[in-house]
Parts: structure tokens; sequence; C-alpha cells
């Protein structure tokens, strides 16, 4: 799955699944624009990168803020001339009973997971229109198809962004813009190892793969999304998730 001469851009870049997103597809070939928050870990990424070869470029993004969007979508523009693949990788959850969320968590848990990947998607796709070609990933969760304990607002909004992708994607088949979701189970992740130790280990007991899925893992799904391997495959949900939800 090869990507020369193709620009990504990846959202949640400097960490996690979305460190392992930008590997991965500068392994392929792309050059990454990586968009965090996070602007010492993601200038590091973006650094390794380039040091074992790879095109790579990180702009601060906070994918709340529209105004941040809007320069991060003209800087990668300034810099590339045409995005190919949009990655909607950052996402943020704590495990909390409901019934002790607060609002203010509610519009976090939201932001972050749902309007934040529909705002990053917005601000790309008229080109992408434009041009009749075109990639969207976005890593949802599985919570978003099944539910989660202790994540309720979080599932919610990832299984909106579950059928955003699907709506999305029967609006776009039509220019030639594939629209297509991630969606891991437990991963091991630096949100993951904040959890109690005992929510992992059920986490294992239940998967059964009896395991973590790796970062890696996820952004292989990534790029088989990203990549002409998938060119007629749209509108579509993947678990990775060592088996945990096996449902249609």
């Amino acid at each position: 799955m090869r990507l020369e001469g193709k620009t990504a851009v990846v959202t949640g870049a400097a960490s996690g699944i979305g460190r392992a997103t930008v590997e991965a597809l500068a392994a392929a070939g792309a050059f990454v624009l990586l968009g965090d928050i996070a602007e010492a870990q993601g200038a590091e990424a973006a650094a390794a990168l380039r040091a074992r070869g790879g095109g790579a470029e990180f702009v601060r993004l906070d994918v709340t803020d529209l105004a941040s969007i809007e320069a991060f979508q003209k800087a990668a523009y300034a810099r590339r001339g045409h995005v190919d693949i949009v990655a909607n990788v950052a996402g943020w959850g704590r495990i909390e009973p409901f019934v002790r969320n607060t609002p203010d968590f509610w519009r976090k848990v939201i932001d972050l997971n749902l309007l934040g990947p529909i705002a990053v998607t917005r601000a790309f796709l008229d080109r992408m229109i434009e041009r009749k070609a075109g990639k969207v990933v976005t890593v949802a969760s599985d919570a978003g198809r099944v539910g989660s304990l202790g994540e309720s607002v979080y599932s919610g909004a990832k299984g909106g962004a579950i059928a955003f992708t699907k709506s999305l994607a029967r609006e776009m088949a039509r220019f030639g813009v594939n629209v297509n979701c991630v969606c891991p189970g437990p991963t091991d992740t630096p949100l993951l190892a904040a959890v109690p130790e005992k929510h992992r280990e059920a986490f294992i007991r239940v998967t059964p793969m009896q395991r973590l899925a790796k970062p890696s893992e996820i952004a292989d799904a990534v790029l088989f999304f990203a990549s002409a391997r998938s060119d007629f495959i749209t509108g579509q949900v993947l678990s990775v998730s060592g088996g945990l939800t096996m449902v249609g």
C-alpha cells in the first residue's frame, strides 16, 4: 500500500494512535502534516519522521477551535498545495459513571470526538470535491457501536462520528471521495494508561485475543482506508478490537 505523491493530514498526531498513524502513512510514502495541541511532542514526532527520511511537518491544531482548524487548513495548502488524505484521530475520554459527569465534561467529550472530526473534515472537503478525489478516515471507537460501561457520552459522540461517516460517504461518493471509519477496541495508548489497572485487566479478560491492541495495528487499518486498496469501499466501519465486538 504505497502513498508516494500523496499528502495526508493527521489530527491527534503527537502520541498514541495518531503518532502510529503518521508513522504508517509516512512509511508508505506520504508527506504527513501532523496536527496536535501538544506542540513539543508534535514537533518531535515530525522531526523523528524526517530523520528517517520521511516527509513531515508539524502545525499546531486544536480541533475544538474553528480558528485553529482554519489556520491548520491554510498552512496545509500553503505547504503542499493539495491534501489527499484526512485522518481524524484526535479524541479523548474518561471512564466515569454518567451521573457524575458535568456539563463541561459532556461538552469536552463531544467537541473532541464528534464536532472536531466534523469541522476538520469540512475544512478540507471543498478541494477534494473539486479534484474529485480524496480519502477521509475517522478513528471512532467500538464504544460507539456497542456502548461502553462508564463512557456513555463518549459512546454517544463516537456513535455520532460513525453515523456522520456513513451519511457523508453517501454524499461524497459521486465526487470520488471515500469516507470510512476505523473503530478500535481497547488500545495500549497513553490515554488508556491513565485508567486504573483493574479496568485495563478487565479489557484484556473480555477480549478474545487476550491483549490490548497496539497503536500500530489501528494505524494499519487507517492506512488501508487511505490507500488505493480501498478505492471501491466507502461508508464502512472496520472494528480493530481483537474480536471484542462481533456485530454487523
